[in-house]
């Protein structure tokens, strides 16, 4: 058992983990600026910046949640998953019911003035993502990789 504990993390691991990590820094990224109103960011997505906020403002209590919990969950699960940490599933899984419930949510409510063009393809991309880095973390879990 210590033998396995002690072994080298394979490749993959460190690709994945890396580039989960850079992937859910944008994530996070995109989160702050937009919670702290950073007009610059919100006017370089191509959008208007004015529409961008007042749908953020008004984005219901589930929607908002569930954005804060895909994204940080995400991001918590991408250092685990470094760390070779199991507990990286339980983040990815969190960060993909996030995910879910705040697109959910914005799907139900007003139109988003962010969804236009061929960022309307983003949340189905998010989801994606979000259940590919839960999967490859159930298996690294039962091969042993994560403990």
């Amino acid at each position: 058992m210590q033998q396995a504990a002690s072994a080298k993390a394979p490749m993959h691991l460190w690709i994945v983990g890396i580039l989960s990590l850079i992937w859910n820094c944008i994530g996070g990224y995109d989160y702050v600026m937009t919670r702290t109103h950073n007009m610059a960011y919100l006017g370089s997505t191509g959008g208007d910046p004015n529409a961008i906020l007042a749908y953020i403002d008004k984005m219901s209590l589930p929607a908002a949640i569930g954005w804060g919990l895909g994204v940080w969950g995400a991001l918590l699960g991408s250092v685990l998953l470094l760390m070779r940490s199991r507990f990286a599933v339980h983040a990815f899984a969190a960060s993909l019911l996030g995910a879910v419930v705040s697109f959910g949510a914005q799907y139900l409510g007003p139109p988003s003035p962010m969804h236009d063009g061929p960022a309307k393809y983003m949340p189905l991309i998010i989801i994606a993502l979000a259940i590919a880095q839960l999967w490859y973390a159930m298996r690294e879990t039962k091969t042993g990789v994560l403990r």
